[in-house]
């Protein structure tokens, strides 16, 4: 057999024209097939924040017999990195883009987030859905306001629906019309139609304010249209239960703040260089302004934003951030979690930021530009509602402000507006979905969407600098407060200081910091054979930086082995909290409260009682190995 028609593929061998599928779908198909007598569910993906969308309404299938489901990819929009791995996760069958447009007649029902390439191939069957919180922004049409520019052809480049040169795109660049002519996404003709014709046979909404709005735009697309909640905010609302666990699966400890760092992509996102570049100044006032122990950072960006200029890109962008204690969070998994645990979220016009603010967590615009949106839409009336971050702000005051002063209530409108079916959307798709393909709802079996997953354990993890303030607060029995801030642009201030110092991981980017560190710490197994048992590697420590007051070896979460200067080895745990779980606070501020106890002249104690913002932590003290 020619190499050119074979393809190895784990698992399987294709043969005929590279890339085709031959099973489940095919013209020989039927010859392969284990199960056939089967209605067939096609996915229609343009990117991975469209795929994203796709996959909160595939479990509606999950265990029916009777359904085969495959996916494709248009390749029509610019974002199309991460979607081969994406859907390779996913485990469905991936038909080339023009396979599955030439066996269009095969498919029952066909699935899209967004609109590109030639969906009018699907006509009777074609389902669209929002990927994003409704239809919010403008977007110019391209071609001289042409439904189909570049001779009527969707593909890239020419005429596509997604973004490219006069991009499609919501929150793309293009934006050469003034705001109250240039059309909404989605909304418009451009998009809906085809020959004058509505695209889909259902576009499914979240809100009657959409189809009020659909209406007045492309009243030709109207009778298309289908009320069915939004199944994103219903994964949202079902998860809020389990707020507590998600943040400690953040890492955020009692009495400390989440903050989510939220942006939308394009310029004028609040992580663009637009106008204004916020972001500048605002990743590095985060970590280096906030206490360490009472805040903790992470950020939400689009995927637009992840595969658009790489994934390594962005973590070289935030790794600053990230050594001084940022989590950027899994853009595909783990993003609902971070808004249900937030405390704040400091965001823009992005769908994000207004889920946020439905669920009732207080939000601080960064960014929002208002003539990329439609005036009556609701993520424009959220701009008209929350408060805004400037420059000249003092960033610790400001957040806390927002915090204190939020009302839970104060988004409720906005909540309404997000789905007119809260908690329903499953069963109202399910509906439309199988009455489609002409099959029965399952008997007996409630429509359920995927629930949102435990994110994995991810602690704030600092490898830059810490400046730390210390005040002895009494004597018996003893206690210090401890003000930790990483990587600070100045001094930090606080008049009821007495002492400071300055902290730095063993794992620094610049090695040279440890030189003259008062103390050196690093985590990890205590068992870890490349590090020796933590006495020995504070040994090594110790003899290596004689400037070194303290090492310590966090071996947990709550808990770690420091050496003193004078060859005492010490083992510090804290008491657990009144629920009986460890106290998330990060060790190193109890490494801090005994630094500066020690270095007040004291002792050592049994037990120290380390004060961080509000809180109180029980730290027993034990002594490991006798003074030498």
């Amino acid at each position: 057999m020619r190499d050119d028609v074979r393809e190895r593929v784990p698992g399987r061998v294709r043969v005929g024209t590279p890339g085709r599928v031959r099973v489940p779908v095919g013209a020989d198909a039927a010859r392969w097939v284990t199960r056939g007598r089967v209605k067939r569910v096609l996915f229609v993906v343009h990117n991975v924040t469209s795929a994203t969308r796709l996959l909160d309404v595939k479990p509606l299938f999950d265990g029916d017999l009777r359904v085969q489901m495959a996916v494709t990819c248009t390749g029509s929009s610019p974002f199309l990195a991460g979607v081969p791995e994406l859907l390779a996760g996913v485990g469905l069958p991936v038909l080339p883009w023009e396979q599955a447009k030439e066996e269009a007649r095969g498919f029952d029902v066909v699935i899209s987030a967004s609109y590109g390439g030639e969906l009018e191939v699907f006509e009777g069957k074609l389902v669209v859905l929002s990927h994003g919180v409704g239809y919010n922004k403008r977007l110019a049409a391209p071609g001289a306001g042409s439904r189909e520019p570049g001779a009527g052809s969707r593909e890239p480049g020419a005429g596509s629906r997604e973004p490219g040169a006069g991009s499609r795109e919501p929150g793309a660049v293009a934006l050469a019309a003034p705001a109250a002519v240039a059309p909404v996404f989605g909304l418009g003709p451009e998009w809906l139609l085809h020959q004058g014709r509505p695209l889909a046979t259902a576009t499914v909404l979240s809100h009657p304010e959409q189809l009020r709005r659909l209406r007045a735009a492309c009243p030709e697309a109207a009778p298309t249209a289908v009320l069915a909640g939004d199944p994103c905010y219903d994964r949202i609302l079902e998860a809020l239960p389990h707020r507590d666990r998600f943040r400690r699966a953040f890492g955020v400890a009692p009495g400390q703040r989440l903050v989510v760092l939220n942006s939308t992509w394009a310029p004028r996102a609040l992580f663009g260089d637009g106008a204004e570049d916020r972001l500048s100044w605002l990743l590095t006032r985060l970590t280096s302004e906030l206490p360490a122990d009472e805040y903790r950072t992470v950020a939400v960006l689009h995927p637009n934003i992840w595969y658009g200029h790489g994934p390594g890109q962005v973590r070289a962008w935030l790794e600053r951030a990230r050594r001084a204690g940022l989590t950027p969070v899994d853009p595909l998994e783990d993003w609902r979690q971070a808004l249900i645990a937030a405390d704040c979220v400091i965001g823009d016009h992005g769908s994000v930021t207004y889920y946020a603010a439905a669920i009732g967590r207080p939000v601080l615009l960064g960014s929002f530009p208002e003539s990329d949106l439609d005036p009556e839409s609701p993520v424009a009336a959220l701009g008209r509602a929350a408060p805004r971050l400037r420059a000249s702000d003092d960033l610790r005051r400001r957040i806390a402000g927002v915090i204190e002063s939020h009302d839970p209530r104060a988004y409720a409108a906005l909540a309404e507006l997000t789905s007119s079916a809260p908690g329903r959307s499953a069963a109202l798709l399910r509906n439309v979905l199988y009455r489609m393909m002409g099959l029965p709802e399952p008997a007996g079996r409630p429509a359920l969407l995927g629930r949102l997953p435990l994110p994995a354990h991810q602690p704030a993890v600092r490898t830059a600098p810490v400046r730390v303030l210390t005040r002895v607060l009494r004597l018996d029995p003893p206690e210090v407060a401890v003000a930790r801030y990483t990587d600070p642009a100045y001094e930090p201030e606080d008049a009821e200081a007495d002492a400071a110092h300055t902290v730095v991981h063993e794992d620094t980017s610049d090695a040279s910091l440890l030189e003259n560190a008062d103390v050196i710490l690093r985590g990890g197994d205590p068992d870890d054979p490349r590090l020796g048992p933590p006495g020995v590697w504070a040994d090594e420590v110790a003899s290596r930086y004689p400037r070194c007051g303290l090492a310590a070896y966090l071996t947990g979460v709550d808990r770690g082995i420091v050496r003193t200067r004078g060859g005492e080895v010490l083992r510090l745990a804290a008491a657990p909290g009144g629920d009986g779980r460890a106290d998330l606070c990060d060790p190193a501020a109890y490494v801090s409260g005994l630094y500066a106890w020690l270095g007040d002249g004291h002792g050592v104690p049994a037990e120290l009682t380390v004060v961080t913002g509000a809180v109180r932590h029980r730290v027993v003290v034990e002594r490991v190995v006798a003074s030498r």
